[in-house]
């Protein structure tokens, strides 16, 4: 795991978490087309957002996204399928502005706790009349929330559940009250600013899949910054909102109601109804006083009763959704585009740091570097360089006779200049795998991003790269065999193998691999390249010169390959951390679904199968 990579982006669940596909969506009718389907695939591409680095924006931006997504899914997408369906007014304020108080005083007794502990709403309460029953029944409106029903209209105000307190949060409460018209609902939602996590959370998404708000405030808080940034929110979405200013002392109600309507205005919510209540005390019956909230009651009656008023709500509620949405999207691709230049800014120095890693290993294997000390002193051992040198010096015939004898009468095994090689071979492929580790490392901590997935890079372990180099060695030696007896298969070539020993042969081309003496010099170069070259000529006496740069080139290359194949490994650490970004939607995607809303959704009406009029 790459640092705290959050998880990408899905439906909310049950249990609060996000996930892909735990609950099944509304199905939309055959007859809607268009907006649906645009809005299905800006639903799959803000499913694809993680965000996983830790840039200045990102956070903000995994935000935006999981509410984009969940009101597309909560509001945008069941409103669309059903424009004739109930309206939903969500009563929301902050904590112990009055909201379950006002709830109660309109359905005309109480069936929303109220209370001295905060927070008091807990869980979400539906109140809708008896005959749109069916419209909640199923998931079409909030498909993430659990329902649970009252078993009747009877004066109880929590239904019994099993394990703790009551019904989590993510539980919708449905309630039947013929109190209310048909033709409208009530949400009493949780306090936009309560000081659970889960509370807010819930809020803000009920919110966003209301058709109108109903924003309960107090004459000592109705300037409070919270409900303010939503009440924005709406200005901006074009949502139809009403303000209740309640426990307003006697004398103040002018003034108030003057500064509030500034503050409304402002934000483009200047049309907004404001309805005072003033401060008075309550009865035994814990009701307000029914001529109080009467001027609240006649208003939400007469938009129930306007079944044309009411789609028109909708339509007006639902275009605004989408144009914010595309709004929305347009901040989460700049998002999306910051994480894409720092991942591939990332990504190249990954790149950077272990292409010079591969070039300063291959570079000794090809300048003559590897062929002093130890290899140097093994191969001459192991060869008898000066009468060596003499003898292939000599007639081929006669060279081939005494190399013979040096190969099988000497000691030495040819073992012994293979283990060399191995050994100084391992040790540069293991300095610089840890070296471009600890280059990558250094960069990525002061790189925009790189220091977050680093908590997430487990740290280099020299001894297991060592193990896998030697074992890659040996595999690159044992093909050096298996090319010089595939090479040798006619009788010719055979007899001559057999002189030299296939052993010998064989180390004679690691040999000459590393012939080139160009970072040596002085006599240490001159020893190296005598024999480096007398392998060569053992070779062309065996095969010829023409197969004698075949099999070099060939054992260059497969040793370059399995080079590449151990660091490819080894930045493999890093380059899954990159692997979320790679995977998210693109800000390209995004930027053209936000233009493809823009245009989907003129400013003028929708029809009632969702296409625009």
């Amino acid at each position: 795991m790459c640092g705290k990579v959050p998880a990408t982006i899905g439906r909310q669940g049950s249990e609060g978490g996000w996930h892909d596909g735990a609950m099944t969506d509304p199905p939309a009718p055959a007859g809607i087309r268009g907006l649906p389907g645009l809005l299905r695939d800006v639903e799959d591409s803000l499913d694809q957002l993680s965000f996983p680095l830790a840039l200045p924006v990102s956070e903000d931006a995994r935000r935006t996204a999981l509410s984009a997504r969940a009101q597309v899914t909560d509001y945008v997408l069941p409103r669309l399928a059903s424009l004739d369906a109930p309206l939903i007014g969500v009563v929301g304020g902050s904590t112990g502005a009055g909201k379950s108080t006002l709830v109660n005083a309109l359905v005309g007794r109480v069936v929303s706790v109220a209370g001295a502990v905060r927070p008091t709403t807990r869980q979400p309460l539906l109140l809708h009349h008896p005959e749109d029953a069916g419209w909640f029944e199923d998931a079409r409106v909030l498909p993430t929330l659990h329902r649970v029903r009252y078993a009747d209209d009877a004066d109880v105000v929590q239904p019994v559940t099993s394990g703790g307190s009551g019904a989590p949060t993510s539980t919708l409460l449905l309630r039947a009250t013929a109190s209310l018209p048909p033709g409208l609902a009530l949400l009493d939602a949780p306090d936009v600013d309560s000081i659970a996590d889960e509370n807010r959370r819930l809020a803000g998404q009920l919110l966003a899949a209301a058709d109108l708000w109903i924003f309960v405030t107090t004459a000592n808080r109705y300037a409070d910054a919270v409900p303010w940034r939503l009440l924005a929110e709406a200005g901006r979405r074009d949502v139809l909102v009403a303000v209740v200013l309640d426990r307003v002392p006697p004398g103040v109600e002018e003034e108030i109601r003057g500064d509030l309507l500034t503050l409304l205005t402002a934000q483009n919510l200047g049309h907004a109804p404001i309805f005072v209540i003033p401060e008075v005390r309550l009865g035994p019956s814990k009701l307000l006083p029914a001529k109080v909230v009467d001027p609240v009651t006649r208003w939400l009656q007469a938009l129930a009763a306007d079944a044309g008023g009411r789609r028109d709500i909708a339509r007006r509620t639902v275009q605004g959704a989408m144009r914010s949405l595309a709004e929305q999207l347009d901040g989460i691709a700049e998002a999306v585009r910051q994480e894409q230049a720092a991942g591939s800014a990332l990504h190249g120095t990954v790149d950077a740091a272990y292409r010079d890693a591969l070039t300063d290993v291959l570079a000794p294997t090809e300048d003559g570097r590897l062929l002093r000390g130890e290899v140097l002193a093994r191969w001459q051992d192991f060869v008898g360089t000066g009468e060596f040198m003499r003898g292939l010096e000599s007639r081929i015939g006669r060279a081939r006779d005494r190399v013979s004898g040096f190969f099988t009468g000497r000691p030495a095994p040819a073992a012994t200049v293979a283990e060399a090689i191995g050994s100084e071979l391992q040790t540069v492929i293991v300095e610089q795998a840890a070296r471009a580790h600890e280059v990558t490392r250094r960069r990525w901590r002061v790189e925009q991003g790189g220091g977050g997935l680093l908590l997430g890079v487990p740290p280099w372990r020299a001894e297991v790269f060592a193990d896998q180099v030697a074992r890659e060695i040996r595999a690159w030696q044992s093909d050096l065999l298996h090319l010089v007896r595939s090479e040798g298969t006619d009788k010719r070539f055979t007899a001559r193998t057999l002189s030299f020993g296939v052993n010998g042969i064989a180390v004679a081309l690691m040999v000459v691999v590393f012939a080139s003496t160009g970072g040596l010099s002085g006599a240490e170069g001159g020893i190296a390249g005598a024999s480096a070259g007398g392998g060569q000529k053992l070779l062309e006496a065996v095969f010829g010169d023409g197969a004698v740069r075949r099999l070099t080139t060939t054992a260059r290359k497969n040793l370059a390959d399995r080079v590449e194949g151990l660091l490819r490994h080894e930045r493999a650490a890093f380059e899954g951390c990159l692997v979320p970004l790679a995977q998210q939607t693109s800000a390209e995607k995004l930027r053209i679904l936000s233009m493809q809303l823009r245009s989907a959704v003129p400013a003028g009406r929708l029809d009632r199968g969702g296409t625009p009029a």
